[in-house]
């Protein structure tokens, strides 16, 4: 009897150690975002009724419907770029010209410098990338379901579900861009503010149409706390101008774009780098002392300076921006 119990439990500890070796995670990345479809289907909601409800109606079941056949009951390492056509096609709109904000290594100040379409309309606030900014996803062969528990990197497969929609989302969006095309950079991203293998670099610049664009103008920032690695005329950031001239672009650079380090200074007010030089001038027209914007009273004068200075030029709309958040920001 002794015996039967132990050869019992020997073959139970089999069994669950071949089931707990069963449920490892089969990839190195994160699964699906839990409730996908309810995130997906209610952004596009968002999107048409509240951020841009100018592209129109859009069926937003079918557009989900789209996006998950493209990956769905297939290889999760064999998703092509091009299996989202129909989704891409469903969801297009125009972009306003003059409007189009590419970027690299900074994809949260895009999304607060853009407003969500206000001042410019990076690929994150167009239907397409607000559809799935920040989530995860992936299926498995022969299954409708999708994969929770694990999706592959980049690293493991190129051609994963994520990645293709992305090269496919930054082709469509460079093929619509148009007038004067805009470029924010990280200044202090190692390996350099413009990475030569990155998706602006092998499937943006490719696909910007020429004949539509009259202007490339590149921003370089550096993040408030540095290193300072990468400016206009220098390391990838020339090699990035040389490139966009040779095909042909007028290109304009600039460091450190003050709207931009204005926006960043909001969260660092007290940092040194925040200093805003003399030439500002109070409500007053009293020249204001240089100094970190420490106090109420500095940082509404700054910001009624750039409103003022600004208000009858293309800059109007980044002042006035500026000029909203710090009314947020003190009246919260």
């Amino acid at each position: 009897m002794n015996i039967f119990f132990l050869s019992l439990s020997f073959v139970s500890l089999l069994f669950m150690t071949s089931l707990s070796e069963g449920q490892e995670k089969k990839w190195k990345g994160e699964g699906t975002t839990p409730n996908l479809e309810n995130i997906v289907i209610g952004r596009c909601y968002e999107y048409t009724r509240i951020v841009n409800p100018s592209v129109g109606e859009k069926n937003c079941s079918e557009l989900w419907e789209a996006f998950k056949n493209a990956f769905i009951n297939k290889d999760p390492c064999s998703i092509l770029p091009t299996d989202y056509e129909l989704f891409i096609n469903l969801s297009l709109h125009t972009i306003p010209p003059n409007k189009s904000l590419f970027w690299e290594n900074n994809q949260l100040l895009v999304n607060s410098f853009s407003g969500r379409t206000r001042r410019y309309t990076a690929l994150g606030d167009t239907l397409i990338g607000f559809f799935a900014d920040l989530l995860n996803w992936c299926g498995q062969a022969g299954s409708p379901g999708l994969d929770y528990d694990s999706c592959p990197t980049t690293e493991e497969c190129e051609n994963n579900a994520v990645e293709s929609f992305w090269r496919m989302a930054s082709i469509t969006y460079a093929q619509h861009s148009s007038g004067v095309i805009h470029v924010l950079l990280n200044g202090s991203a190692e390996g350099g503010a413009y990475p030569v293998k990155g998706f602006f670099a092998d499937y943006e610049i490719p696909n910007l149409q020429k004949d539509k664009i009259s202007k490339i103008v590149i921003w370089v920032v550096d993040d408030i706390d540095g290193p300072d690695r990468d400016s206009c005329g220098t390391h990838t950031v020339k090699i990035l101008e040389n490139r966009l001239k040779t095909l042909g672009y007028e290109v304009t650079c600039t460091d450190n774009y003050k709207p931009v380090m204005f926006l960043l200074c909001l969260d660092h007010p007290d940092h040194s780098n925040c200093a805003f030089s003399s030439s500002v001038f109070s409500v007053d027209g009293s020249q204001l002392s240089d100094g970190p914007l420490t106090d109420t009273g500095t940082i509404w004068s700054v910001a009624i300076s750039l409103l003022t200075t600004y208000i009858s030029s293309e800059k109007a709309p980044y002042a006035l921006g500026v000029f909203i958040s710090v009314h947020k920001l003190h009246f919260a």
